[in-house]
């Protein structure tokens, strides 16, 4: 063993396959239904919202898809990213556990997001698209797309959740720096958001809410414009999977193999991005890598939420999928870690974690905050409250690996910077933050308004 901190690949080494979950998921995928019929969808009625190329990779079983060269490009101005030994936090928690962490806020953004960003820029433009609409929780999704649409020409209006809105006006004036034009959404700029501002004019907004404007802004749009997600589909986790695969290849650089992958969750493509290729390599080549999901307790789909067939929005505009949910009604707390306050999880997510092949915890915010703040004194990098929560559970694996008396490798992706999130920061330090679990009752409450499938 040397003592190397960075373990870094060269542009060539730049992925040039995506890893597609479908083709080695042992659980059949559950049809994708309409939000009207709650019949299978069409790919005439994805076309309104999604250019054909993406179509075509949601429902693929093919297991590598190629990433066009012109996207490859785009991915040279921050990949590879570095994987780095988390030695200074290895030395404060006095651990015998090995900790890595992929780093993903080295992107133009600061975050993950750009990794489909980019795709799904690319591949509307390909198809004739004009202009996109997306929504966006904390922003880093939004600011995204925004740099991707930009690097591609095309127009895009985000509908950022309010209390987002509020709380990091800087991830905004990033979006509009790019060109993006973003709205605090519940907006009286569609018939949704009016019919929520409606019943409760100080709604804070939820990314449900968002989704739904942003879906009927492009339904409407006569073709003119086409939506984009950050999380949740099948497509969207599979452009994340650039991550892994730089991964596996980085933990050869340093001659381990990790125990245990850990990512924050929110919607899913995060960990998929960093677990998927180890997926593959438990499923098909006998590794035994445990993958841990860590999501807010104030928004827990996977710990508490029910695996069946829900809304993905709050207007129920968007396909009917079966994931685990805690309502498409959830109007969460205001916690910090705004990109995981979805009320589903992607549906590949959900089967694989129904079938034990993925393991997940719920942890709290102020914890969380305190494992932020003990990684930022020790690595030197603020992480953003989301990728906090995967920092939480890396030092809980190593402290536990510690009373063990155990050799543990921990590696997690650190998926953004926490530099626009000062906000939250501020209120941490000076002890505002509070601790909210989300309670079962309400998920309960949330069951009796779900569609009613019945398939044949």
């Amino acid at each position: 063993m040397t003592d190397q901190t960075r373990f870094l690949m060269n542009e060539s080494d730049i992925p040039k396959f995506w890893y597609n979950v479908n083709a080695d998921n042992p659980v059949p995928p559950a049809p994708v239904l309409h939000p009207g019929t709650l019949e299978p969808v069409t790919p005439d009625f994805l076309s309104v919202l999604f250019p054909m190329d993406l179509i075509l990779q949601e429902i693929s079983t093919e297991r590598f898809i190629e990433i066009p060269e012109e996207v490859r490009e785009i991915y040279k101005l921050y990949r590879p990213t570095p994987l780095l030994r988390a030695r200074r936090l290895e030395k404060a928690l006095e651990t015998t556990a090995h900790i890595y962490y992929k780093y993903e806020g080295a992107s133009p953004v600061g975050s993950h997001k750009p990794n489909t960003a980019i795709a799904q820029a690319f591949y509307n433009k390909k198809g004739g698209t004009k202009a996109m609409t997306t929504e966006t929780g904390a922003g880093q999704w939004g600011s995204a797309l925004a740099f991707a649409c930009n690097v591609f020409d095309l127009d895009l209006e985000v509908y950022m959740v309010k209390v987002s809105y509020q709380q990091k006006p800087y991830r905004r004036i990033l979006m509009e720096t790019y060109g993006s034009k973003v709205y605090a959404s519940p907006t009286d700029r569609t018939n949704y958001g009016r019919s929520v501002l409606a019943e409760d004019p100080n709604n804070p907004g939820s990314l449900g809410i968002a989704i739904s404007e942003a879906v009927e802004v492009a339904a409407t749009s006569n073709g003119a414009k086409k939506y984009g997600l950050g999380s949740v589909l099948n497509h969207v986790l599979m452009h994340q999977t650039v991550i892994g695969e730089e991964a596996l290849k980085q933990m050869d650089l340093a001659n381990e193999y990790p125990d245990v992958v850990i990512g924050c969750i929110g919607g899913g493509s995060n960990f998929a991005g960093i677990a998927y290729p180890f997926l593959r390599e438990n499923l098909k080549n006998g590794k035994r890598t445990r993958l841990l999901a860590v999501e807010p307790t104030a928004a827990p789909s996977l710990t508490k939420g029910v695996y069946t067939f829900d809304y993905g929005d709050t207007a129920r505009m968007a396909p009917v999928v079966k994931m685990h949910t805690l309502g498409h009604g959830f109007i969460p707390a205001g916690i910090h870690a705004g990109g995981l306050r979805y009320h589903g999880m992607a549906p590949s997510i959900s089967s694989l974690y129904d079938a034990g092949h993925i393991e997940a915890v719920a942890v709290k915010q102020i914890p969380t905050f305190e494992a932020a703040i003990q990684f930022a004194r020790a690595e030197g990098i603020v992480p953003a409250p989301e990728s906090a929560h995967a920092i939480r559970a890396a030092i809980d694996e190593a402290l536990d690996a510690k009373a063990k008396g155990e050799k543990r490798v921990i590696l997690f992706n650190l998926s953004g910077h926490g530099n626009f999130d000062m906000g939250a920061y501020e209120a941490y330090l000076s002890g505002k933050l509070e601790d909210y679990e989300y309670p079962a009752e309400a998920v309960q409450e949330a069951m009796k308004h779900l569609p009613q499938v019945q398939l044949a």
